[in-house]
């Protein structure tokens, strides 16, 4: 009996039992609709700081899920440099970052791009810069060999391992990789939701790299699901709900990669976490829909430049203390000026005095 799934005789037709899926797939296109629609009702600068979070968030936990730990600040300098944002005071990124960050940008912004192997290659570059994946040295930008032995995916110390899965021996990978990328690159004839979640566990079960595997795996599955929405602005992040699940996502990947070619279960698993991916985008922009509630109920005050960046400041986590003579200090003008500035916004019912007075005296954002 076939051990896993890439043994079995029709390797890799998978099918599906569309009818069990379709009302999951039409909630998820629903939901993904009015997501969309949502946010890009948003001003420009609110849709900008959406795509800044979201990306992040997605930076962030894909890296997570294998374990790998990055600086928040830093990924978000990455970005926002790379989408032509203000990266403020933000710390400069090392070549780690930048290299996953560089990934996940060309994954999405440039999804109607074909899927070749040599972007593969330079993907899996940018992820491992120095050549080695902790303190092993691996092949990098190219297919894993059979130097190493069989590709085994295993826990457990040294002598007492346990094999979860064991990946098509390397002499087969360019056959494997061929198909999966004409396949992938052909005309669309299935939702490219679906597709998103059949490349993500068909390129995971070749395993062709020597590392990064699941990383990537899940870039191709965020550039599928982009060429589903037709635009490069993410909104969510698939990523950080399954870091949200990783067990269940581990257990369903096994499961799968252990089964038989009908892969119906890992579809409905993809699809609801999809769905609560849609959920987890409310918690993750919360900040962002804050703001542009903010600025929908002020749109018609009398604000200038400098009491505009200064509330922004104010609705993106300002620490410490509003003064007139911190605002004086950041907005460049006298003292006079940001005492005006501040009047005129109390005035308003925008900003109120905090308690206290004197030289003290600070000021905050009104109650809603």
């Amino acid at each position: 009996m076939p051990e896993y799934i890439h043994h079995l005789p029709d390797w890799p037709h998978f099918f599906w039992d569309t009818d069990a899926l379709a009302k999951l797939l039409a909630t998820v296109r629903l939901r993904q609709g009015q997501l969309i629609g949502r946010m890009q009702a948003l001003g420009f600068p609110q849709q900008e700081e959406a795509v800044l979070t979201t990306l992040t968030e997605e930076v962030l936990k894909s890296s997570e899920i294998e374990g790998e730990k990055l600086d928040k600040d830093a990924v978000r300098s990455s970005l926002a440099r790379r989408l032509g944002m203000d990266a403020g005071a933000l710390p400069s990124a090392d070549r780690n970052v930048e290299g996953i960050v560089e990934m996940m940008l060309d994954a999405t912004q440039k999804f109607k791009a074909e899927l070749t192997a040599e972007r593969l290659f330079g993907w899996h570059a940018s992820l491992f810069p120095t050549g080695r994946s902790n303190m092993k040295k691996i092949a990098v930008g190219a297919w894993r060999d059979a130097s190493a032995g069989p590709m085994k995916v295993v826990s457990g110390d040294y002598g007492r391992e346990r094999v979860h899965y064991e990946a098509p021996a390397a002499e087969k990978l360019d056959a494997e990789m061929t198909a999966f990328l004409d396949w992938y690159n052909a005309e669309e004839k299935i939702d490219p939701i679906i597709q998103a979640a059949i490349a993500h566990l068909w390129f995971v079960t070749i395993h062709p790299f020597e590392d990064g595997n699941l990383r990537i795996a899940r870039a191709i599955a965020d550039m599928s699901l982009a060429r589903s929405e037709g635009i490069p602005q993410r909104f969510y992040s698939m990523s950080a709900q399954i870091r949200a699940e990783r067990k269940t996502y581990y257990d369903m990947l096994g499961s799968t990669q252990k089964g038989d070619l009908n892969v119906t279960p890992w579809l409905e698993w993809f699809l609801d976490c999809l769905d609560r991916a849609f959920s987890g985008a409310e918690t993750i922009l919360a900040a962002v829909l804050e703001k542009a509630e903010f600025w929908k109920r002020h749109a018609s005050a009398s604000i200038n430049d400098r009491q505009r960046d200064m509330l922004n400041r104010l609705l993106d986590g300002f620490e410490g203390k509003v003064t007139s003579s911190r605002w004086a200090t950041i907005e460049k003008c006298s003292p006079d000026t940001a005492l005006r500035d501040i009047q005129g916004l109390v005035d308003q019912d925008i900003l109120t005095k905090d308690q206290g007075g004197g030289r003290s005296t600070s000021y905050s954002l009104a109650s809603a």
